[in-house]
C-alpha cells in the first residue's frame, strides 16, 4: 500500500463514516443529513479578532517604565513560584539606589509592595506619558486589579530622572 493512499492516511475515518451511514440508514436518517452533521462537527472555528501588538522606542521614558512594570508584574505574578530574585534585580536595574532604599522602608511600614502599592499583582496596566517635571519626566501607570464589577484601579505617578532611572513612585503627581 502506498503511503499517500487515503486508506493509509486515515484508516479510522473510513470505518467511522461507514458506521455512521449504517446507523443513519437503520434509524431512517438520510445520508445527506449525516454528511451535513459531519461537516458541521468538522468545522474549525477561527478567530476574527485582530492580533494584539505592543511597541516601544529604545531610550524612550514611557517604554522604559512600561518595560519595568511588565517584567516586574511577570516576576511577581506567578503565585505558585514568584521570581523574587528577578524582581529584586529589576528594582536594582530600574530604580536609583537611594529610591530603592526609601521604597524598602515604605514597604516595611505599609506591608505592601511599593512598586505596585498592593499585596497582589494587577490583571492589567497601562503606561501613559505625563510630561516633563523639573529635571525629569513623569509617567502615569494605571494598575487594574480584579475584573468585572470588582475591578479596582490604582493610578501611580512614576518620576524618571537622570540616566533614565526611577527616582519616585507616588499616588500623587509631582506637577
Amino acid at each position: 500500500m502506498n503511503r499517500n493512499t487515503p486508506a493509509h492516511r486515515r484508516p479510522g475515518r473510513r470505518a467511522a463514516a461507514a458506521v455512521g451511514v449504517l446507523l443513519a440508514v437503520g434509524l431512517g436518517v438520510s445520508t445527506t443529513q449525516v454528511s451535513a452533521q459531519a461537516s458541521a462537527h468538522a468545522t474549525v472555528k477561527t478567530s476574527t479578532a485582530a492580533p494584539q501588538s505592543a511597541s516601544g522606542t529604545s531610550g524612550h521614558v514611557v517604554t522604559r517604565v512600561a518595560d519595568f512594570y511588565g517584567a516586574y508584574v511577570d516576576a511577581k505574578g506567578d503565585y505558585a513560584d514568584p521570581d523574587v530574585t528577578l524582581a529584586t534585580a529589576l528594582r536594582k536595574h530600574y530604580l536609583t539606589p537611594a529610591f530603592d532604599k526609601r521604597l524598602a522602608a515604605w514597604e516595611e511600614k505599609n506591608g505592601v509592595d511599593g512598586v505596585l502599592r498592593a499585596q497582589n499583582v494587577p490583571a492589567r496596566w497601562t503606561v501613559t506619558d505625563n510630561g516633563t517635571v523639573g529635571n525629569g519626566h513623569e509617567v502615569v501607570v494605571t494598575l487594574a486589579f480584579g475584573s468585572g464589577e470588582t475591578m479596582q484601579k490604582t493610578k501611580l505617578f512614576v518620576l524618571v530622572e537622570r540616566y533614565d532611572h526611577i527616582v519616585d513612585i507616588s499616588t500623587t503627581t509631582a506637577r
